[in-house]
């Protein structure tokens, strides 16, 4: 059995926080497979997932802990698991895609290095989570790995379908078949901070769907005929990292009033970055664009608005612009970095992605 460790937790009020946590003194150990660590804090979320009564998954519920595909699955379709821990590497097995839906208050965390990960590639048997008709939930710490992007209309890492109020914090996407994390289907009150979206295996041509390179990370909103959009799709993006082998939608939006703050874009092999579509209300604040093409697309200017707000463009070429119309305010309160320390609070190894032990809250600098 490896060594205790005290972690020792104190309410944080500091202003420039960008989470605030209720917590307990208590002490925690390492786990091995079959050890559970105790929910350690009540998080809440900023950004837009505070509104509509804010979003704190399962809790301090017991942590249900799972280190294979039949518990990892048991567990998030079973209602009365209010937290999920998984711990290791878990392979989700061909067509094995998990359906979360209904559920109410639920946490799915990952212990340092958990991942899970999917290397199908069909059409059919491809994904690793599907979540519908959800509300309170978040997901941290966990990487969602796929077998490389191949454009046959298959499925996400993970798509959120008509799920109002979900987390997504310091978790990491890459090599989706379709996509890394899409959000549609009216879903609202969505934040997604210091999370990392990449690519690193190389794409596969000759996809029925007709791209040879779908490096297509994150779409918001499915089509532009999804009229039950309109008023949803309230999404926050904060300290996100979209890392190299992104090809486009980082993301691309449609109806939605997305906020994206404080995110880092490096990709060189980007053809777009943020992209506008119909109907897209965009606020773009206080991020970095370094060596990358397009930064802000607007594609075929039916955005609502788009408005570019003190970002910092680095050696990129091609559009960079808004389209002169002021974005929606926000209702929330974000503490904003200067686009000075963006890039590394961003990459830092407490940044953006599954940079935690688990279930945590204290997070520096925010």
């Amino acid at each position: 059995m490896r060594t205790k460790f005290l972690f020792t937790y104190s309410l944080l009020t500091l202003s420039s926080l960008f989470l605030s946590c209720e917590v307990n003194h208590q002490t925690i150990k390492p786990v091995s497979d079959d050890e559970t660590i105790t929910a350690a804090a009540t998080c809440r979320a900023q950004g837009w997932a505070s509104q509509n009564g804010g979003t704190t998954g399962g809790g301090t519920a017991t942590p249900t802990v799972v280190t294979n595909y039949t518990q990892l699955k048991a567990a998030i379709t079973n209602t009365g698991v209010k937290v999920v821990q998984v711990n290791g590497t878990i392979t989700i097995p061909s067509g094995g895609r998990i359906s979360f839906q209904d559920q109410t208050g639920k946490t799915i965390f990952g212990t340092a290095g958990a991942k899970l990960v999917s290397t199908d590639q069909t059409k059919d048997n491809s994904g690793i989570l599907y979540v519908k008709r959800c509300q309170n939930i978040i997901f941290r710490n966990l990487i969602f790995e796929g077998p490389g992007a191949y454009d046959t209309d298959g499925w996400d890492n993970c798509t959120i379908d008509a799920s109002t109020n979900v987390w997504v914090d310091h978790c990491e996407f890459r090599d989706g078949v379709d996509g890394n994390l899409d959000i549609k289907n009216a879903s609202d009150y969505i934040t997604v901070s210091w999370t990392k979206f990449s690519y690193l295996k190389a794409p596969k041509p000759g996809g029925s769907g007709g791209s040879d390179d779908h490096r297509f990370s994150n779409l918001l909103g499915s089509s532009d005929g999804a009229t039950g959009d309109r008023g949803k799709l309230r999404i926050t993006f904060a300290r996100c990292w979209w890392a190299p082998g992104c090809k486009a939608r980082m993301p691309r939006v449609r109806f939605g009033k997305v906020h994206v703050v404080n995110s880092y874009f490096n990709s060189t092999v980007s053809s777009s970055c943020i992209q506008a579509g119909f109907e897209a209300d965009l606020r773009i604040q206080s991020n970095v664009f370094e060596s990358v093409k397009n930064p802000i697309d607007l594609m075929d200017n039916k955005s609502t608005a788009v408005q570019e707000i003190s970002n910092l463009f680095t050696s990129v070429s091609g559009t960079k612009a808004g389209n002169g119309k002021t974005a929606f305010t926000p209702p929330y309160t974000v503490s904003v970095l200067g686009t000075s320390s963006v890039k590394s609070t961003v990459t830092s190894s407490t940044g953006a992605g599954a940079t935690l032990s688990g279930n945590v809250c204290t997070y520096s600098g925010i």
